[in-house]
């Protein structure tokens, strides 16, 4: 979300985010909301949560994110380019579950094909780990790579160096 709101702010744009924490499993999945718009003469009204249907981007960190975000409704065929990693952290309910409780990460796929516009999945967990650095370094690369952002790839680096920690890995 930091490197989101400080490449917005860095090419000229307003921009807010906010977050929504959860109350499911593993302390919860919480929600990083951000909004951002172009200079204008105007200042812009943001939300401070996501709505249904009025998601252009979701970005989710492991498989069943991706699908809690479809079933919330923020995923959409005509509007969602849709960003998520494969690999799978087991939800509570998983893992209570007598024998093979998990669920099914091929069902999600498939609502995920049908539920968005543009569809990125691969193992970001895997891709960060094999850099020795964190999934949302490999998160903030697919959202640059997926060019649904009007900023160029630089600017995405930049983001990055701004932060200061950890830079080099995440690059």
């Amino acid at each position: 979300t930091n490197w989101i709101e400080s490449l917005a702010r860095a090419e000229g744009y307003s921009c807010q985010a906010t977050s929504v924490a959860g109350v499911a499993q593993r302390t919860g999945s919480t929600i990083y909301y951000i909004e951002m718009a172009p200079p204008s003469d105007r200042s812009p009204i943001f939300s401070l949560a996501p709505s249904e249907g009025d998601v252009d981007v979701v970005i989710a960190a492991e498989m069943m994110e991706v699908g809690r975000a479809i079933l919330r409704g923020f995923v959409t065929p005509d509007r969602t380019v849709l960003i998520g990693s494969t690999h799978r952290a087991l939800a509570v309910s998983e893992k209570m579950m007598p024998g093979d409780g998990m669920a099914s990460a091929e069902e999600v796929r498939s609502a995920a094909e049908i539920a968005s516009q543009q569809l990125i999945l691969a193992d970001l967990e895997e891709l960060a780990v094999s850099q020795g650095s964190v999934i949302s370094s490999s998160l903030f690369g697919a959202l640059a790579g997926s060019a649904v952002l009007p900023f160029p790839h630089i600017a995405f680096e930049d983001a990055i160096r701004r932060s200061g920690r950890g830079a080099k890995e995440s690059l």
